[in-house]
């Protein structure tokens, strides 16, 4: 698999479809040709867990004049097509996806395959050479250079980086 979409998503708080932060990096042929950045004014008026702005640095007074990922999502369909979505564990960010289509009643794209990095680690690398599969520690662990941990389009990156060695066989 050398064409793919990494994808990442920040919340406000708990509720999955409290997106606040969507990123996007695609690969086509092994090469990243394009990246994809947006806050978002989560819907309903979300509340801003302190626990989650300390995480990813986020809080309501960057997204309130933001657009609603109904909106963000169409413009990132664009870039996206039909290429499969990778994520560093998919099962966060798929949930939070799936949720937020829900509430903006947008059929979620189940025509397409989404794979998790996570995964193919955990089955690929002995967990006796890594004892960690956290996003920054299979960056470590493959040497890729990685910074800024819980913003969306560094992590989206890394996770396309990621990928490439993990899916590169397949």
């Amino acid at each position: 698999m050398n064409s793919f979409v990494a994808i990442d998503v920040e919340t406000a708080n708990n509720q999955p479809s409290s997106i606040c932060a969507i990123g996007a990096v695609k690969v086509v042929d092994g090469i990243i040709v394009d990246r994809f950045y947006e806050l978002v004014k989560p819907e309903p008026e979300y509340y801003f867990r302190y626990f989650t702005e300390q995480i990813h640095g986020i809080g309501y007074s960057d997204t309130e004049d933001c657009d609603t990922f109904d909106r963000v999502w169409r413009r990132l369909s664009f870039m996206t097509g039909k290429l499969p979505f990778v994520a560093h564990n998919k099962a966060f960010d798929e949930r939070c996806l799936r949720a937020a289509h829900k509430v903006y009643g947008m059929d979620f794209p189940d025509d397409r395959p989404f794979f998790c990095t996570v995964v193919k680690a955990r089955r690929t690398i002995p967990r006796t050479i890594c004892p960690s599969f956290s996003l920054p520690n299979i960056c470590e662990f493959f040497g890729i250079p990685f910074s800024n941990h819980h913003n969306a389009l560094a992590d989206a990156e890394a996770c396309a980086k990621v990928a490439m060695v993990l899916f590169a066989e397949d």
